[in-house]
Protein backbone atom coordinates (compact mmCIF):
# COMPACT_ATOMS: atom_id res chain seq x y z
CA UNK A 1 0.00 0.00 0.00
CA UNK A 2 1.63 3.40 -1.00
CA UNK A 3 1.80 6.07 1.54
CA UNK A 4 1.59 9.40 0.49
CA UNK A 5 1.74 12.81 2.85
CA UNK A 6 -0.86 14.33 0.51
CA UNK A 7 -4.12 12.77 -0.84
CA UNK A 8 -3.65 10.65 -3.46
CA UNK A 9 -3.64 12.51 -6.55
CA UNK A 10 -3.82 12.22 -10.54
CA UNK A 11 -1.26 13.47 -13.48
CA UNK A 12 -3.16 16.39 -13.82
CA UNK A 13 -3.48 16.82 -9.68
CA UNK A 14 0.96 17.23 -9.86
CA UNK A 15 0.30 19.69 -12.98
CA UNK A 16 -1.66 22.13 -10.64
CA UNK A 17 0.82 21.47 -7.87
CA UNK A 18 3.43 23.01 -10.24
CA UNK A 19 3.56 25.86 -11.78
CA UNK A 20 5.89 27.83 -14.10
CA UNK A 21 3.57 31.49 -14.12
CA UNK A 22 5.80 34.36 -12.32
CA UNK A 23 8.72 34.33 -10.14
CA UNK A 24 10.19 31.53 -8.22
CA UNK A 25 12.37 31.37 -5.65
CA UNK A 26 15.77 32.84 -6.42
CA UNK A 27 18.98 31.37 -4.64
CA UNK A 28 21.10 33.75 -3.02
CA UNK A 29 24.57 34.23 -4.48
CA UNK A 30 24.93 38.09 -2.53
CA UNK A 31 24.19 40.04 -5.38
CA UNK A 32 21.30 43.01 -5.37
CA UNK A 33 19.77 42.61 -8.45
CA UNK A 34 18.31 39.14 -7.44
CA UNK A 35 14.39 38.32 -7.32
CA UNK A 36 12.43 38.75 -4.66
CA UNK A 37 11.14 35.16 -3.24
CA UNK A 38 7.82 33.85 -3.80
CA UNK A 39 7.65 30.50 -2.73
CA UNK A 40 10.53 29.63 0.18
CA UNK A 41 13.66 31.13 1.27
CA UNK A 42 16.98 29.01 0.06
CA UNK A 43 19.86 28.70 1.82
CA UNK A 44 22.79 31.22 1.14
CA UNK A 45 24.93 30.36 -1.32
CA UNK A 46 28.44 30.20 0.22
CA UNK A 47 31.33 29.26 -2.08
CA UNK A 48 33.33 27.93 1.51
CA UNK A 49 30.50 26.04 2.83
CA UNK A 50 30.83 22.87 0.29
CA UNK A 51 32.11 19.74 0.42
CA UNK A 52 33.62 17.74 -2.06
CA UNK A 53 31.06 14.42 -1.95
CA UNK A 54 27.06 14.50 -2.51
CA UNK A 55 25.69 12.26 -0.27
CA UNK A 56 22.17 13.59 -0.15
CA UNK A 57 19.81 10.46 0.25
CA UNK A 58 18.09 11.67 -2.62
CA UNK A 59 20.24 12.75 -5.25
CA UNK A 60 23.45 10.85 -4.34
CA UNK A 61 26.39 10.70 -6.66
CA UNK A 62 29.06 8.24 -6.19
CA UNK A 63 31.87 8.02 -8.87
CA UNK A 64 32.15 5.83 -10.80
CA UNK A 65 28.51 4.80 -11.17
CA UNK A 66 26.50 3.83 -14.26
CA UNK A 67 22.65 4.31 -14.56
CA UNK A 68 20.69 2.95 -17.42
CA UNK A 69 16.96 4.67 -18.38
CA UNK A 70 14.32 3.54 -20.53
CA UNK A 71 11.93 5.60 -21.78
CA UNK A 72 10.06 6.77 -24.68
CA UNK A 73 10.32 10.87 -26.09
CA UNK A 74 8.43 12.57 -29.04
CA UNK A 75 7.52 9.25 -30.13
CA UNK A 76 10.81 7.38 -30.37
CA UNK A 77 12.19 4.50 -27.72
CA UNK A 78 15.21 5.85 -26.33
CA UNK A 79 18.05 5.01 -23.92
CA UNK A 80 19.90 7.06 -21.78
CA UNK A 81 22.89 6.06 -20.02
CA UNK A 82 24.14 8.57 -16.96
CA UNK A 83 27.47 7.88 -15.71
CA UNK A 84 28.86 9.68 -12.75
CA UNK A 85 32.38 9.99 -13.58
CA UNK A 86 36.12 11.05 -10.93
CA UNK A 87 36.39 14.12 -12.85
CA UNK A 88 35.76 17.79 -11.01
CA UNK A 89 35.15 21.23 -12.52
CA UNK A 90 35.83 24.34 -10.68
CA UNK A 91 32.75 26.74 -10.77
CA UNK A 92 32.36 29.49 -8.56
CA UNK A 93 35.42 28.37 -6.27
CA UNK A 94 33.82 25.00 -5.79
CA UNK A 95 35.18 21.75 -6.99
CA UNK A 96 31.94 20.36 -8.61
CA UNK A 97 31.20 16.69 -9.09
CA UNK A 98 30.84 16.17 -13.24
CA UNK A 99 27.76 13.62 -14.62
CA UNK A 100 28.57 12.55 -18.00
CA UNK A 101 24.90 11.73 -19.21
CA UNK A 102 23.90 10.46 -23.21
CA UNK A 103 21.01 9.77 -25.18
CA UNK A 104 20.42 7.48 -27.66
CA UNK A 105 17.58 6.55 -30.21
CA UNK A 106 17.60 3.55 -31.75
CA UNK A 107 21.56 3.76 -30.87
CA UNK A 108 22.37 6.91 -32.38
CA UNK A 109 23.72 9.35 -30.41
CA UNK A 110 20.93 12.30 -29.96
CA UNK A 111 22.00 14.44 -26.78
CA UNK A 112 25.55 14.54 -24.93
CA UNK A 113 25.61 16.34 -21.64
CA UNK A 114 27.94 16.96 -18.56
CA UNK A 115 26.28 18.17 -15.73
CA UNK A 116 27.93 20.03 -12.61
CA UNK A 117 26.69 19.29 -8.95
CA UNK A 118 27.86 20.00 -5.58
CA UNK A 119 26.67 19.92 -2.21
CA UNK A 120 26.94 22.57 0.55
CA UNK A 121 27.88 21.09 4.16
CA UNK A 122 24.08 21.35 5.23
CA UNK A 123 23.37 18.78 2.39
CA UNK A 124 21.77 20.58 -0.35
CA UNK A 125 22.63 19.80 -3.95
CA UNK A 126 23.32 22.09 -5.91
CA UNK A 127 22.75 22.71 -10.10
CA UNK A 128 25.69 24.91 -11.43
CA UNK A 129 25.09 23.91 -15.14
CA UNK A 130 26.08 22.05 -17.61
CA UNK A 131 27.53 21.59 -20.92
CA UNK A 132 24.75 20.19 -23.60
CA UNK A 133 25.14 19.10 -27.11
CA UNK A 134 22.26 17.77 -29.41
CA UNK A 135 23.06 16.15 -32.72
CA UNK A 136 21.76 14.65 -35.48
CA UNK A 137 23.45 12.39 -38.25
CA UNK A 138 27.25 12.75 -35.81
CA UNK A 139 26.78 16.23 -36.29
CA UNK A 140 26.75 19.07 -33.66
CA UNK A 141 23.56 20.71 -34.40
CA UNK A 142 22.53 23.05 -31.03
CA UNK A 143 24.04 23.56 -27.60
CA UNK A 144 20.64 24.97 -26.51
CA UNK A 145 20.29 25.14 -23.09
CA UNK A 146 23.53 24.86 -21.74
CA UNK A 147 25.10 27.38 -18.83
CA UNK A 148 27.41 28.19 -16.24
CA UNK A 149 27.00 29.68 -12.65
CA UNK A 150 28.58 32.56 -12.49
CA UNK A 151 28.91 33.41 -16.50
CA UNK A 152 26.65 35.74 -18.78
CA UNK A 153 24.56 36.22 -15.49
CA UNK A 154 23.94 32.58 -14.93
CA UNK A 155 23.42 31.64 -10.84
CA UNK A 156 23.18 28.31 -9.29
CA UNK A 157 20.34 26.57 -8.39
CA UNK A 158 19.06 23.77 -6.47
CA UNK A 159 18.70 20.27 -7.33
CA UNK A 160 17.83 18.57 -4.58
CA UNK A 161 16.83 19.90 -0.82
CA UNK A 162 18.64 18.43 2.83
CA UNK A 163 15.40 18.21 3.85
CA UNK A 164 12.88 18.42 1.09
CA UNK A 165 9.05 18.78 2.44
CA UNK A 166 5.64 19.07 -0.01
CA UNK A 167 5.36 21.78 -0.94
CA UNK A 168 8.33 23.92 -0.87
CA UNK A 169 9.52 25.09 -4.61
CA UNK A 170 12.91 25.67 -5.63
CA UNK A 171 14.80 27.14 -8.61
CA UNK A 172 16.84 24.42 -10.20
CA UNK A 173 18.90 26.44 -12.90
CA UNK A 174 18.67 30.20 -13.85
CA UNK A 175 19.71 31.79 -17.14
CA UNK A 176 17.22 34.01 -18.51
CA UNK A 177 16.24 32.86 -21.93
CA UNK A 178 18.41 29.79 -21.87
CA UNK A 179 17.60 27.29 -18.18
CA UNK A 180 14.73 28.16 -16.06
CA UNK A 181 13.94 24.79 -14.82
CA UNK A 182 11.96 25.06 -11.73
CA UNK A 183 10.48 22.13 -9.25
CA UNK A 184 8.05 21.75 -6.55
CA UNK A 185 8.16 18.78 -4.06
CA UNK A 186 4.69 17.68 -4.68
CA UNK A 187 4.75 14.10 -2.44
CA UNK A 188 6.99 11.74 0.18
CA UNK A 189 6.33 8.42 1.39
CA UNK A 190 6.25 6.87 -1.82
CA UNK A 191 6.13 2.79 -2.94
CA UNK A 192 7.78 3.16 -6.80
CA UNK A 193 8.46 -0.06 -8.93
CA UNK A 194 10.57 0.38 -12.08
CA UNK A 195 12.45 -2.44 -13.76
CA UNK A 196 15.71 -2.02 -11.41
CA UNK A 197 13.16 -2.57 -8.03
CA UNK A 198 10.90 -1.53 -5.86
CA UNK A 199 11.90 1.39 -3.48
CA UNK A 200 9.78 2.71 0.12
CA UNK A 201 10.03 6.43 0.94
CA UNK A 202 10.57 8.02 -2.20
CA UNK A 203 9.56 11.59 -3.11
CA UNK A 204 7.93 12.71 -6.11
CA UNK A 205 8.64 16.73 -7.65
CA UNK A 206 6.60 18.33 -10.15
CA UNK A 207 8.80 19.89 -12.48
CA UNK A 208 8.67 22.86 -15.46
CA UNK A 209 10.05 25.58 -17.13
CA UNK A 210 9.03 28.94 -18.10
CA UNK A 211 10.63 28.80 -21.41
CA UNK A 212 7.96 26.01 -22.78
CA UNK A 213 4.28 25.93 -22.20
CA UNK A 214 2.35 22.60 -21.42
CA UNK A 215 5.90 20.99 -20.93
CA UNK A 216 5.21 19.90 -17.03
CA UNK A 217 6.92 16.30 -15.50
CA UNK A 218 6.67 14.52 -12.66
CA UNK A 219 9.55 13.15 -11.14
CA UNK A 220 10.63 10.09 -8.69
CA UNK A 221 13.53 10.04 -6.17
CA UNK A 222 14.61 7.03 -4.16
CA UNK A 223 16.87 6.54 -0.83
CA UNK A 224 20.01 5.64 -1.52
CA UNK A 225 19.20 5.35 -5.11
CA UNK A 226 18.63 9.29 -6.87
CA UNK A 227 16.43 9.62 -9.74
CA UNK A 228 14.31 6.24 -10.66
CA UNK A 229 11.33 7.35 -12.83
CA UNK A 230 9.68 10.21 -14.70
CA UNK A 231 7.19 11.11 -17.17
CA UNK A 232 4.76 13.81 -18.56
CA UNK A 233 1.61 15.49 -16.85
CA UNK A 234 1.31 18.01 -19.60
CA UNK A 235 2.26 18.30 -22.89
CA UNK A 236 4.03 15.79 -25.59
CA UNK A 237 4.16 12.06 -23.79
CA UNK A 238 7.31 10.98 -22.02
CA UNK A 239 8.57 8.33 -19.54
CA UNK A 240 11.60 7.28 -18.78
CA UNK A 241 12.63 4.51 -16.16
CA UNK A 242 15.31 2.99 -14.35
CA UNK A 243 16.23 -0.31 -15.37
CA UNK A 244 20.05 -1.08 -14.57
CA UNK A 245 23.04 0.42 -12.28
CA UNK A 246 26.49 -0.87 -12.72
CA UNK A 247 30.04 0.39 -12.43
CA UNK A 248 31.50 2.49 -14.82
CA UNK A 249 35.80 2.34 -15.87
CA UNK A 250 35.34 6.37 -16.49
Amino acid sequence: MKRFTIPLFTTAGVAALVSCEGQPTQPSTGSSDAPAATAISLPAFDPNNFIRVVDNPFFPLRPGTRYVYHGVEDGEVETNITIVTHDRKEILGISATVVFDRVFVHGELKEKTFDWYAQDRNGNVWYLGEDTREFENGKVVSTEGSWKAGKDGARPGIIMLAHPQVGDSYRQEFLAGEAEDQARVVARGLDVTVPYGSFENCLKTGECTRLERGGKESKDFCPGIGFVKAHSVEGPFTRLVLTAITKSPL
